[in-house]
């Protein structure tokens, strides 16, 4: 950490922290940041809130308040601290000020979004003087995007270190269980009537700007329909979030490549869920078709209306047992220009879009706040970064540590 940052009175600040997931963040600090010697704090716009959480939880920590919409509140609250941990969603109605703030005060960011048009407005905006002052603002890091982009930087330079060959296709391929909480769905609905919604299909949406051929475009469009995969020998069907991170992981890509450290060249990315026989090919068309529906519904506001009395609220989501008993497991297959592969996984245990992106957000954070020296690029990298590119080995590295599996060559 810069010499100027070590005068605040924080090395983190959880904003957020009485929503559902943001809860979450606290007990994980109380748990896992405390031991550390992590010096943090508790912010949002509901002192009363604030302070039951911690009461809750039990820990002794300060209560910060700013509300969203203050700029000159939550300029005084990033002006405290080191890295700001922000769970507080919609992002694209709730983020703007903390973001603007971070990029003036040269404070590190990290969030759970998976609002590609607001990530897009983020760069066009703030991407040049964050990287001319060495912040890095790391949108993603939940479940959107960590287990796809970190998965394919750990395999591809796996492969180009002990293959010694550039890589040219990574697939993934999830499965998982687990419940959605209301505030996930409340920044998918607000995604949908984002006036950028239907730049999203693009599939170099977040990339640097650079021109693409159409046989590229062609070759990484999403994929629609359910298919067998030789490499698993099974059906796979769309990844409801591949929209999401596929878009996250062709911009570490793009950006390795513009500091010398190419994935490959012409390098493609896809992923996929997986679905295991009796009947993966029923299971695989099933789960297209419903998921199809689903969004369909999602993006019309007169059908949406029907659906949102049964959906979960912000604030509300799944109990502690269905977080407890989720799971996910993302098997990653990586191709060289010769066609050797290496394979990877990434694994864990609780419910993904609850307890794994808590673990993914809260680690990374701390990467940020206890370990910026041994950061992709040292301490001058900045910009509007991903997982793999602002924080790499060393939040893989944490994440092992905190139990989750991250393997490469592993079979699947």
């Amino acid at each position: 950490m810069s010499d100027w940052s070590s005068a605040r009175p924080y090395n983190v600040v959880l904003y957020g922290a009485s929503g559902f997931v943001g809860k979450q963040t606290v007990q994980y600090f109380a748990t896992h940041a405390s031991p550390e010697g992590v010096r943090w704090a508790i912010a949002g716009r509901n002192r009363q809130k604030l302070t039951a959480v911690r009461d809750e939880i039990g820990v002794e920590v300060e209560v910060l308040v700013a509300d969203s919409q203050d700029q000159q509140a939550i300029d005084a609250l990033v002006s405290q601290t080191c890295v700001i941990l922000n769970t507080a969603g919609p992002f694209a109605l709730y983020a703007n000020t903390l973001v603007d703030a971070c990029v003036r005060l040269r404070t590190h960011y990290v969030d759970i979004t998976g609002e590609t048009p607001w990530v897009k407005t983020l760069i066009e905006r703030y991407h040049a003087q964050a990287a001319t002052d060495g912040t890095r603002i790391i949108p993603c890091c939940g479940f959107d995007s960590v287990p796809s982009d970190l998965g394919t930087y750990l395999v591809v330079r796996h492969l180009q270190r002990e293959l010694g060959v550039p890589c040219q296709a990574v697939n993934a391929y999830f499965q998982a269980f687990g419940g959605f909480n209301g505030g996930t769905l409340a920044s998918a609905v607000n995604l949908y009537d984002s006036p950028r919604a239907t730049q999203m299909n693009h599939p170099f949406f977040l990339n640097p700007s650079a021109s693409h051929s159409q046989a590229e475009v062609d070759r990484n469009r999403d994929p629609q329909m359910p298919s067998f995969d030789p490499n698993l020998n099974t059906w796979v069907a769309p990844f409801f979030m591949g929209v999401v991170n596929t878009r996250i992981v062709r911009r570490s890509s793009a950006l390795y490549a513009e500091w010398q450290e190419p994935y490959g060249p012409d390098f493609t990315y896809q992923e996929y869920l997986k679905f295991d026989e009796p009947l993966a090919w029923l299971k695989a068309t099933g789960v297209t078709a419903g998921l199809a529906l689903f969004m369909g519904v999602l993006q019309q506001p007169q059908t949406r209306s029907l659906l949102q009395p049964i959906l979960p609220k912000p604030g509300e989501g799944p109990s502690e047992q269905t977080m407890n008993e989720g799971w996910f497991a993302c098997a990653l297959v990586s191709t060289a220009i010769d066609g050797r592969q290496v394979r990877g996984l990434v694994r864990d245990q609780g419910d993904p879009g609850n307890r794994a992106t808590v673990k993914f957000v809260c680690e990374a954070a701390l990467s940020l706040a206890l370990q910026t020296n041994e950061l992709p690029g040292g301490q001058a990298r900045g910009g509007i970064l991903t997982p793999a590119t602002g924080l790499g080995n060393v939040l893989a590295e944490r994440l092992r540590r905190a139990g989750m599996t991250l393997e490469v060559n592993s079979s699947l």
